[in-house]
């Protein structure tokens, strides 16, 4: 039967806020059809598809994407071409949204517990946000504590708007939360707030400290567009990369030469190389007077690299080396990174200080091919709250001062150290509010399930972190209808949830009725500045323009470029404060699983299932050994093994015999361990981060996740880690050994 025009009329209003079709390069320019009817009639199967653009917030990625829908689903995601940060790529976690959108084990509608400890019973909306309505309004607003993730764009507005209006306080959660110290690193350093863009495409040679920036560090796939081009030449000569690093990871095994440096000590390291640049004249001079308070090199002898080696594990003539390439005139632009668990040491500020400082000396601050400076975003941003903050807020809760938890995708109770125990802090809490989508540790304590959209189905916006350089606003648009959508019950947008709550406490700076509304007032903003990469005659003409290719963005629009005087790097290292090396031999260095990350993904099995690309293991927990270190210890493959930390706290694991590890090194996975978080992750490895000990940056008080030390010991069990390559891993590599001691 042919559409009449009263079912296209129907539709048009059941769809109401109606996605529109990308009609970008690359992907067919179809007419423009109502998509998403809330009951698919059988008549309405085209066997056609259309491509929707929206952008996702991933951790702390941002991806503008394409969404191929068919008879109403969502079948399939792709990068989107015209949006400037990934250009056409996408990752792993992007493409999983599809499961997030369909999971089997997701909430489907608002549940409220019956008995403190007791079943849940089913409720409808309207009966959800009065309890949350009385939850806040029954008790101080002191009392009252809201935590959600790392958030962007229009959502951290709502949410900044809710916690000012209504009092109550707002905390961010990133289980990891070490680029908080880069951050305040570059503040420190170059006066800038928002992150920098670190160009990769444009340098000739890049000197990276830590961050695995090919594999999971903030945004690997917009770094891998620009390491293709960096690699390309594009009319240079091809790009070098040496990598720092503890562990042999994505990055590293694409470097052109690795070097292993003792944990904790990179910003020693990166103290020495400038050292050495500013000893022999060949840094910038400006740059070295200003860094070194004008004492020139003789501030710095403290790090020259005969004294430093022993203590970084290289050697001197390596130390100068490597500062001979960066300062070469031949690899120009060259650009410093550094990140990871780098920064996330008890001298992590020092450790990024002296990294970043580093591009002043070769002059690579805000030019092509260096750290590129970003403009100060237009909307609001949740940052993560340091680990120094959120041991306050536990004992807040345990003495009464906070007495109700509304929780939004921050697993407290699995993503902190387990030494903090905040699972007991939790259970002290009078009430606690969950808005997740799915039964995570922290959500199956709640007293209230109010279960929000997936990305797929909400309204939004994203900037970028990093931007490219210039303003960039990413739209999310649902792509498809929401999946459970019966009258009353469902899901619904975690934005509608605290405007409909703010509307009945009355609270002020709420001027929106719902998400799109929001998402609409700031795309009047920016039609009526006449600028950027859509300008229509109309605010409808340019809202749907605007969709059409994803988001906005002004080439135009980039950072002044003015930034105070370079601060005087310190003259002395900060102590050392880690654990006794002889009771606990090994660094234990953590590492987010390509797909599930720090366990923020585990409930996905396509991305539990993502191999992890250095070992091939996927779906399990495991240790990897140098093979000298596991003869020492008398293991072997799969041999369970409990690793133990200075906090008491254990896990067990299987070993992985793997020649690229260092000796001294004993690396981990993060991402399994879930006691809940649906079946695909409960029940299933063990948590890395319950045995690291709640140590902190000196300075910032950011969690050191990278600075526990551990020991190991046998076990009589064996269980074979799951994975894609042969039964025994080569103990060579090309015939040759890999020798990691360097002799000072």
């Amino acid at each position: 039967m042919a559409l009449t025009r009263r079912q296209f009329l129907k539709w048009a209003g059941v769809t109401g806020i109606g996605a529109v079709v990308f009609n970008g390069c690359r992907v067919p320019d179809h007419e423009i059809q109502v998509q998403s009817p809330v009951e698919m009639p059988e008549d309405l199967v085209t066997g056609r598809d259309n491509y929707y653009a929206t952008t996702a917030q991933i951790g702390a990625a941002s991806e503008g994407l394409l969404v191929r829908v068919m008879e109403g689903r969502a079948k399939k995601i792709e990068g989107n071409p015209d949006h400037p940060v990934n250009t056409g790529k996408h990752g792993i976690r992007a493409e999983a949204l599809l499961q997030a959108l369909y999971h089997p084990d997701r909430i489907k509608h608002p549940l409220l517990r019956i008995a403190k400890g007791g079943p849940y019973r089913r409720i409808d909306w309207a009966e959800g946000i009065q309890r949350l309505t009385a939850i806040i309004s029954d008790r101080p607003s002191s009392e009252v504590l809201l935590a959600t993730p790392l958030l962007r764009g229009r959502v951290a507005d709502v949410v900044q708007a809710f916690a000012d209006g209504s009092g109550i306080r707002l905390q961010g959660f990133d289980a990891l939360g070490c680029e908080s110290v880069t951050r305040e690193a570059l503040r420190q350093l170059y006066g800038q707030n928002a992150q920098p863009d670190f160009d990769i495409a444009h340098a000739s040679y890049i000197l990276n400290f830590g961050a695995d920036f090919l594999g999971t560090w903030i945004n690997p796939t917009h770094f891998s567009r620009g390491y293709g081009e960096f690699r390309q030449g594009d009319g240079r000569s091809r790009g070098r990369l040496v990598h720092i690093g503890a562990r042999y990871s994505t990055t590293a095994a694409a470097a052109d030469h690795w070097v292993y440096a003792t944990p904790g000590s990179e910003g020693l390291l990166a103290m020495s190389i400038a050292y050495t640049m500013i000893d022999e004249g060949t840094a910038d001079s400006d740059a070295a007077s200003a860094l070194t308070g004008g004492a020139g090199a003789r501030a710095l002898q403290a790090f020259a690299p005969e004294r430093v080696a022993a203590q970084v594990g290289v050697d001197a003539h390596v130390i100068t080396e490597l500062a001979h390439e960066l300062a070469d005139k031949k690899h120009r632009p060259a650009l410093v990174m550094g990140g990871g668990p780098a920064a996330a040491q008890v001298n992590g500020l020092f450790n990024m200080m002296a990294v970043y400082a580093l591009n002043a000396l070769v002059g690579s601050v805000n030019r092509p091919g260096g750290l590129v400076f970003n403009p100060e975003p237009i909307s609001g941003r949740v940052s993560s709250s340091s680990l120094r903050e959120w041991k306050q807020t536990l004992a807040d809760m345990r003495s009464g001062d906070i007495t109700a938890v509304l929780v939004r995708e921050a697993d407290l109770a699995y993503g902190l150290p387990g030494a903090l125990d905040a699972r007991a802090a939790l259970r002290s809490v009078d009430t606690i509010v969950s808005f997740s989508s799915f039964l995570d540790e922290t959500s199956e304590l709640a007293d209230l399930i109010l279960p929000c959209h997936t990305p797929l189905e909400e309204w939004g916006t994203d900037e970028p972190n990093p931007g490219p350089g210039y303003t960039t606003i990413g739209f999310q648009q649902p792509a498809v209808n929401r999946f459970h959508n019966t009258p009353g019950y469902g899901t619904l947008s975690f934005g509608d949830v605290l405007l409909q709550t703010g509307s009945q406490l009355g609270l002020p700076d709420m001027p929106w009725e719902n998400m799109r509304e929001a998402v609409r007032a700031l795309a009047q903003d920016l039609h009526a500045q006449g600028r950027g990469s859509v300008v229509q005659p109309t605010f409808a003409e340019f809202w749907k323009r605007t969709l059409e290719r994803g988001g906005w963005w002004d080439t135009g629009a980039t950072a002044d470029g003015s930034r105070p005087d370079l601060p005087a790097l310190p003259t002395s290292a900060p102590a050392d404060s880690s654990a006794d090396p002889n009771r606990y031999p090994l660094h234990l260095v953590p590492f987010e699983g390509i797909g599930v990350g720090a366990g923020q993904y585990s409930h996905l099995p396509w991305a539990q299932s993502a191999p992890d690309p250095i070992t091939s293991a996927a779906w399990d927990t495991w240790v990897e050994l140098n093979p000298h270190t596991a003869d020492e210890m008398g293991l072997k493959n799969n041999d369970v093994v409990i690793v133990e930390s200075a906090t008491g706290r254990t896990i067990r694991a299987s070993v992985y015999i793997n020649p690229a590890t260092p000796p001294a090194v004993a690396a981990v996975p993060m991402g399994q361990g879930h006691r809940a978080f649906t079946s695909y992750a409960a029940r299933r490895g063990a948590n890395v981060l319950d045995i690291l000990e709640p140590a902190e940056d000196a300075e910032t008080g950011a969690f050191a996740w990278g600075a526990t030390r551990v020991r190991i010991s046998g076990t009589t069990r064996t269980k074979v880690v799951p994975k894609l390559e042969g039964i025994e891993p080569a103990r060579q590599l090309h015939g040759e050994e890999l020798i990691f001691v360097h002799k000072a």
